[in-house]
Formats: C-alpha cells, sequence, structure tokens
C-alpha cells in the first residue's frame, strides 16, 4: 500500500466512524452530550481478561508545613491484582484528589491491559487539553495501569519497554545541602565513600528583570565555591529555578562555563521557549528544563527548536510512564538527554527509574534528598520495606518484581491522614510585586 493509498483510507475510516458515532448518539454537533456521546468501548479485537472494580485517590500528609502531601492512585481489578501510582501536585493536592474521582467513569468495568488506550480516551475526551491537574490525575492513572500491565505479564515495567540498558542500575544525583567550606567538604567525603557521582543546587535569594553586579556576583560564586567544594570529579547541576530574566541568566551562565556544570536548570522561565533559546544561543553551558510541561505535546516545541540540551519532565506532571516514554524517544532522535524531574513521593519516583532504566538518552535522575536519609526516606521503607529513592554505588537499584516492584498496603497510609492542600511558597521583591522562588 502506498502512502496515498493509506491517507485514503484511513479517511474513509474516520469517516465511518463519524457516521457510527451519529448513528449511535442521534446527532452530529459538536456539542452533542450525555453519556452515549461519551460511550467507550473496549478496543476493537480485544476481549477483556480482567476488570477495573476500584479507583481510589489517597491523599498522604507526612509533613503538615509541606507544599506536596502527597496523592497516590491505587486501581483494584476482579482478579485481586492492584496497581499503584502517584499524582501528587505541588500545593493542588485537594484539586487533583477531585479530577482523579471525576475519571472513574473511564475506567470502572474495563479492561486495564490497554494502557494507551486508556490514556488517549482520558486526554482526548475531557476535550480541554491537559494542565498540571489533569497531567497529574492522568500520571497517576498511568502508572497504576503500567504496574497492573507489569504484574499480569509477570515483568518488571523496565523490561516491558525493552530495558535494562545499564545493568547497575540507575544513575542519580541527591541535592546538595551544604552552604559552607566545612560542610561541602564533608559533603565530599561521604560522596566518594558512598560512590555518589553528581549533585545539584540552586542559586541564592531572588533576582530583578535588570539585577545589580553584587546579585548576580553572589550567584556567581555560590556556583564557584560549590565547585571548589567538590572538587572536579563530581557531576553538578545549578537549579536557577526560573527567577532570572534571559539577560542576567546569561551573565550568570558564560561567568561560570569554564565550572563545567552538568547543567543550567530553568535559567529563565520556561513558558517562554523563544526566551529560553536567546539564553542558550549565548552560553557553552547545557541547558536543561521540563519539570513544568504536561504531556509529550508540551515538549515539543523545545525539542524542535534545540532550545534545551537536557529534558526534566517529571513522571506526576507529564501524564505518566507513557509520555516520559514518548519524550525520551523524540528527544533521542534530536540528539537530547534526559534527566526527568522527581520531587514528590515514592511511588513516582520508583515509576521513574524504569523509565530511564530504558531509555538510551538518559543522563541522571534527580530525588530531591540529601546523601543522609531524613524522616521522609524512613517512611517510605517502612511502606514499602525497602530504602526506597535511596543509591548504592551511585546507583538507583533497578527492582526485580513485576510491574513497578512495590507492594503498598492502605492501612500503613493511614498513619498519616490527608491534611488538605497548603500552598507553595509566595515570594516577593522588595517593592512588593511578585518574585520567582
Amino acid at each position: 500500500m502506498d502512502r496515498r493509498q493509506f491517507v485514503t483510507g484511513s479517511v474513509l475510516a474516520g469517516l465511518a466512524g463519524v457516521m457510527t458515532t451519529e448513528r449511535q448518539t442521534g446527532r452530529a454537533d459538536c456539542c452533542a452530550g450525555g453519556s452515549d456521546a461519551i460511550a467507550q468501548p473496549q478496543p476493537k479485537g480485544t476481549k477483556a481478561r480482567l476488570k477495573i472494580t476500584g479507583l481510589k485517590a489517597i491523599g498522604v500528609t507526612i509533613d503538615p508545613r509541606s507544599d506536596r502531601p502527597y496523592v497516590f492512585i491505587k486501581i483494584e481489578t476482579d482478579a485481586g491484582v492492584v496497581g499503584w501510582g502517584e499524582a501528587t501536585l505541588e500545593g493542588k493536592a485537594g484539586a487533583v484528589i477531585a479530577t482523579i474521582n471525576d475519571l472513574r467513569e473511564f475506567l470502572i468495568g474495563r479492561d486495564p491491559m490497554p494502557v494507551e488506550h486508556h490514556w488517549q480516551s482520558i486526554y482526548v475526551h475531557s476535550f480541554y487539553r491537559a494542565g498540571p491537574i489533569l497531567g497529574s490525575a492522568l500520571s497517576g492513572i498511568d502508572q497504576a495501569l503500567w504496574d497492573i500491565r507489569g504484574k499480569v505479564l509477570g515483568q518488571p515495567v523496565y523490561r516491558l519497554l525493552g530495558g535494562p540498558i545499564d545493568s547497575r542500575g540507575v544513575r542519580g544525583y541527591y541535592h546538595a545541602r551544604a552552604g559552607t567550606r566545612e560542610e561541602l567538604a564533608r559533603l565530599r567525603e561521604n560522596a566518594e565513600e558512598l560512590g555518589v557521582t553528581a549533585f545539584k543546587s540552586g542559586i541564592p535569594g531572588t533576582y530583578e528583570w535588570i539585577e545589580t553586579h553584587r546579585t548576580i556576583q553572589r550567584a556567581i560564586e555560590s556556583i564557584t565555591r560549590l565547585r571548589e567544594g567538590l572538587g572536579d570529579e563530581i557531576d553538578i547541576g545549578i537549579d536557577f529555578h526560573a527567577k532570572c530574566s534571559p539577560s542576567v541568566a546569561t551573565i550568570i551562565c558564560k561567568e561560570v562555563e569554564p565550572l563545567n556544570l552538568m547543567f543550567v536548570e530553568e535559567p529563565c522561565p520556561p513558558e517562554n521557549v523563544k526566551a529560553m533559546a536567546r539564553v542558550a544561543r549565548r552560553t557553552k553551558t547545557p541547558i536543561a528544563t521540563g519539570e513544568r510541561l504536561v504531556t509529550s505535546f508540551g515538549c515539543r516545541e523545545l525539542i524542535e527548536q534545540s532550545v534545551a540540551d537536557i529534558i526534566q519532565v517529571d513522571i506526576n506532571h507529564v501524564g505518566g510512564i507513557s509520555p516520559l516514554w514518548k519524550v525520551g524517544a523524540i528527544a533521542e532522535a534530536s540528539g537530547i538527554l534526559m534527566a526527568p524531574h522527581a520531587c514528590e513521593g515514592p511511588i513516582g519516583g520508583i515509576a521513574t527509574l524504569h523509565v530511564d532504566a530504558a531509555m538510551p538518552n538518559f543522563l541522571v535522575q534527580e530525588v530531591c534528598s540529601g546523601i543522609e536519609p531524613a524522616r521522609k526516606e524512613q517512611i517510605w521503607e517502612e511502606w514499602l520495606g525497602f530504602p526506597a529513592m535511596r543509591m548504592t554505588d551511585g546507583y538507583f537499584p533497578l527492582p526485580e518484581k513485576p510491574g513497578l516492584g512495590i507492594e503498598l498496603s492502605e492501612a500503613s497510609l493511614k498513619k498519616y491522614p490527608f491534611r488538605g492542600t497548603r500552598l507553595m511558597p509566595r515570594v516577593y521583591h522588595e517593592d512588593g510585586s511578585v518574585a520567582e522562588w
């Protein structure tokens, strides 16, 4: 079949589908509503072996001061196979929980195995394209469906995706929670002892659109001190957190070029691709961005215009395992690396490792933790029975059990009941105007 025949056949098939929909609903206008208009059959040629019987959104607060109480998703089936996912969204936990409950009709009574079909149905049939709230809800559902799929097929998800590429696991980095030269020296010693090869830190304070020499110099000195303290063998990423204008970001990036940073993250607000492109054109320091992007479609412009060297989408916001895998494939074809963002709970972090392990263009995986485990890591181990998102010799170990490789009980989560949404930090300049933080 040549291309013209293929396109013609596709168009005719589409017209036939429209005619079928018109006959089923009794009308063909774009605003047709009601349950008939959103009827969702099983994909053609499939026969459900098991059915989804339950969808639960579980809010969990381990720290009432935190802006990111966890939102976990549990999908139950009539065969007793359970899938877990994470939909944590900073500052919007209640909204995500409500959205998950709104999506029940897409899943209850359906076969969980055609994961891509469910993703497409939720995304397309929600009509208004996904922002971070729907994107996060979809992320948790997608992760849970992949968990079920892996358990039914008896394989870890990374093997279903064609991995692992590296038998050692997934290379990662911790956050460098050290400021003084003495603290940095201790951090370097700990890193050498534990085999940790990379850290991330940030730049201090807030930044006006046109900034003073003193403020810019303070940022440069902070980054330089970090390099001097950690030495030349450790990779360093610096998160600007979109605090700077393109001009201020460019000045800092060019000044620190001799330090050979692993990347500078979000040098300016990410919604303006052309502005970020200005920074990328003016510096040799690799540019990373993407944690605030939703779905693979949201990454297209960045990748097509070669604005970033590294894409950092977050599996809990981008739409789950499915779109993270797609973003990685698109980025690979364009010579762009992947270093996914992960600053929420353990389920999303572990789900990310599965995709990392199967991406040939994977660079490094974040976890928003220090080199020493804190209270949250202790709670994660209490829930999962192993030290989740902790590295061994600089690598996150890959699960061997099917699915995501985790089991979780609702009873263990009840010790930390949901205490509602807490807003993210609100930061202001001296004149009272709103600042990025």
